[in-house]
């Protein structure tokens, strides 16, 4: 089984900055493909980052040039850097993950991750 905890949420005023980390344990030398999907109460899941097996990287139309997802010392750290965030950037912020993913829609992340975490809030507010 493959753990993932997220942490880093909170709430912010538009314009600020938040970064979201994430830490995989458990079995997860063959976890090579790691994301981010959000969520707001009562619509569905949206993608919004991800790192692929070979490292190339996609983000949602909504955050490019505003967000960036990395990886830690190890792979099995994941970061998403939250820059410019608006009150629509406010959900649930999901850590995802799977052994391995080439060039998947950005559209399609809530549906192809089998590995979840239990969320963090992001909360952009005057």
């Amino acid at each position: 089984q493959v753990h993932l905890a997220e942490s880093g949420g909170g709430s912010v005023q538009p314009g600020g900055s938040l970064r979201l980390s994430c830490e995989a344990s458990g079995y997860t030398q063959n976890i090579y493909c790691m994301g981010w999907v959000r969520q707001v109460p009562g619509k569905e899941r949206e993608g919004v980052a991800i790192i692929e097996t070979d490292g190339h990287i996609n983000y949602a139309d909504t955050v490019k040039g505003r967000f960036t997802i990395s990886k830690g010392a190890t792979k099995d750290i994941l970061y998403l850097q939250m820059n410019n965030l608006t009150p629509e950037d406010t959900a649930i912020y999901y850590c995802a993950a799977k052994p391995y993913c080439y060039r998947e829609r950005i559209e399609s992340l809530p549906r192809i991750f089998g590995y979840w975490g239990q969320g963090t809030q992001v909360t952009v507010s005057s």
